[in-house]
C-alpha cells in the first residue's frame, strides 16, 4: 500500500450537476417532484396490494417488495443531492459516503434479485400453469425473498468494509451527484484491485446472471404462448407480461450501461445513473397500474374509500 502524499479524509465533494449553478432551481425542482412522485407512487402500489386480497398472491407479493426497495433506492441518493443544492454545498462526510454506498448497493442488488423472481414467478405462471400453486407456495415466495435480501446485504457490506481500508490523497472530489463506488476507488491513494474485483465478480453474479435468467424465461414464455390456439389467450398471457419487461428495459438498459462504460465520469454515465436510480422507480408505479386490470381495480377501491372518508 502506497504511504506518500496522504492524508484522514473527513469528507468527499460531490460535484455532481453543481457545474452550471443558473440551473439550480430547476433541478431541485425536477428532483424533489420526480422523489416524491416515486415514494407516494410506490407506497401506493404497497397500500393497495396491502389491504386487497385478491391481490395476495406471488407476483404483487414481489410487486410490493419491489416498490419497497425502489423507495429505499431513490431515498439513498436524492435527498442528500437536494440538501446539497438548496444549502449550495457540495459536501458529504466520510461517514455518510460509506453508508450511502452501502444502502445504495443493498436496494440496487434486491432490485435486480426482485425483477429476476418476478421473471421466474411468469414462467412458472405461464410454461407450468397446473403446478403454479403447488411450486410458487407462500412459504418459498417468502424465502426467495429473504434470500434475496441477505444476498444483497452480504455484498454490500463486504465492499463497504473493503473500501473502509482503502487511502484517499488530497483529491476528494466525486464527479457526480451520489458516491458512486467506481468513482470513488479512482481517487484512492492504495492498492483498489480487490474492489475492482469485486466490483467485476458483483456486476457478473448479481446482475448479468440474474439478466440472462430473465432473458431464458422469456424465452420459454414466448415460445409456450406461441402455442395458446386462441388470440384472446395470447393477450392475456402477453398482457401479464409487459409491465415487467417494461421495468427490465429500462432498470438494466440503464444500469448495465454506467457499470459497462468505459468512462464513468461522463455526462453520458451520469444521466443513466439518473435514468435507473430515479426515473425507473418513479415509472414503476404508472407502468404496473396502467397496464394491470387488477391493480387498476384495487387501486379504484382503495382510492374510493379514501375520498367516502373525506
Amino acid at each position: 500500500m502506497e504511504t506518500g502524499n496522504q492524508t484522514q479524509v473527513s469528507y468527499f465533494i460531490l460535484l455532481g450537476f453543481s457545474q452550471d449553478s443558473e440551473n439550480q432551481p430547476i433541478l431541485f425542482c425536477l428532483f424533489l417532484s420526480m422523489y416524491l412522485t416515486t415514494v407516494l407512487g410506490n407506497l401506493l402500489i404497497i397500500l393497495t396490494i396491502t389491504s386487497d386480497s385478491y391481490l395476495h398472491m406471488p407476483m404483487y407479493f414481489f410487486l410490493s417488495n419491489l416498490s419497497l426497495a425502489d423507495i429505499c433506492f431513490t431515498s439513498t441518493t436524492i435527498p442528500k443531492m437536494l440538501v446539497n443544492i438548496q444549502t449550495q454545498s457540495k459536501v458529504i462526510t466520510y461517514a455518510g459516503c460509506i453508508t450511502q454506498m452501502c444502502f445504495f448497493n443493498i436496494f440496487g442488488v434486491m432490485d435486480t434479485l426482485l425483477l429476476t423472481l418476478m421473471a421466474y414467478d411468469r414462467f412458472v405462471a405461464i410454461c407450468h400453469p397446473l403446478h403454479y400453486t403447488f411450486i410458487m407456495n407462500p412459504h418459498l415466495c417468502g424465502l426467495l425473498v429473504l434470500m434475496s435480501w441477505f444476498i444483497s446485504i452480504t455484498y454490500s457490506l463486504t465492499q463497504s468494509l473493503l473500501t473502509l481500508r482503502l487511502s484517499f490523497c488530497t483529491n476528494w472530489e466525486i464527479s457526480h451527484f451520489y458516491c458512486e463506488l467506481a468513482q470513488a476507488l479512482t481517487i484512492a491513494c492504495s492498492d483498489t484491485l480487490i474492489n475492482h474485483i469485486l466490483i467485476y465478480m458483483g456486476t457478473t453474479l448479481l446482475a448479468i446472471v440474474p439478466f440472462s435468467g430473465i432473458l431464458c424465461s422469456y424465452v420459454r414464455i414466448f415460445s409456450s404462448i406461441l402455442r395458446i390456439p386462441s388470440d384472446h389467450g395470447k393477450y392475456k398471457a402477453f398482457s401479464t407480461c409487459g409491465s415487467h419487461l417494461s421495468t427490465v428495459s429500462l432498470f438494466y438498459g440503464t444500469g448495465l450501461g454506467v457499470y459497462l462504460s468505459s468512462d464513468v465520469r461522463s455526462w453520458r454515465s451520469m444521466i443513466a445513473s439518473v435514468m435507473y436510480t430515479v426515473v425507473t422507480p418513479m415509472l414503476n408505479p404508472f407502468i404496473y397500474s396502467l397496464r394491470n386490470r387488477d391493480i387498476k381495480r384495487a387501486l379504484q377501491k382503495v382510492l374510493g374509500r379514501k375520498l367516502y372518508v373525506l
